[in-house]
């Protein structure tokens, strides 16, 4: 038995033409209906930054940033609601930048609060200590005028000319006598010195 074998038919052209053309429309259909989802993870960074900013006091200390910072969370808010994501991503960042720049001021802000307290304080704390150094050095030479001259000096006081002996005679009192250089000979009695005066 002998098989003939036949050339394989050519499968039309436009049959592959078709499915590619469909596969083609159907995946363009379906990117247009397919639109960016909403921005949630972006404003909702942009929202706690806002309430960071709101808690660091930047009402107070950056009231310009922070009210930026509501304003573009605000037009963000309006574009989600006219589903034009794209413009909302971009507003929802603007706000998150501007209210974390708005809570750095803050806290730069709070810190210089805070040292200028604490110098004014320790300015109060050195004016009471000069105060009160003042007061005890008037207090002490208020108490030092009633004092006789000699305690007022801090000086010893001399003893008074009763307590002094008579004086002694000439050559009965304590003697002194030079230096002697050499230690072999005796050193020279001196009649002039008296009482361990020279």
């Amino acid at each position: 038995m002998v098989h003939i074998f036949s050339p394989p038919r050519p499968r039309p052209q436009f049959a592959r033409l078709t499915v590619s053309t469909l596969a083609l429309a159907m995946t363009l259909a379906l990117a247009g209906c397919a639109s960016a989802p909403p921005p949630d993870g972006v404003m909702n960074q942009a929202q706690m930054q806002l309430q960071a900013a709101r808690d660091a006091d930047a009402a107070v200390y950056d009231p310009i940033d922070l009210g930026n910072a509501q304003d573009k969370f605000q037009q963000a808010q309006n574009a989600v609601a006219k589903r034009d994501y794209d413009d909302a991503v971009q507003l929802a960042d603007e706000a998150r930048a501007s209210a974390e720049l708005a809570r750095t001021k803050a806290r730069l802000g709070a810190a210089r609060a805070q040292i200028q307290n604490k110098t004014s304080a320790n300015q109060q704390l050195r004016e009471q200590i000069d105060q009160s150094l003042a007061d005890q050095q008037q207090q002490n030479q208020s108490q030092a005028s009633g004092l006789p001259q000699q305690q007022q000096t801090g000086d010893m006081p001399a003893p008074p000319s009763s307590a002094l002996g008579e004086p002694v005679p000439q050559g009965q009192g304590f003697q002194t006598y030079p230096q002697n250089p050499n230690p072999d000979q005796p050193a020279p009695a001196s009649s002039t010195d008296q009482g361990g005066h020279q």
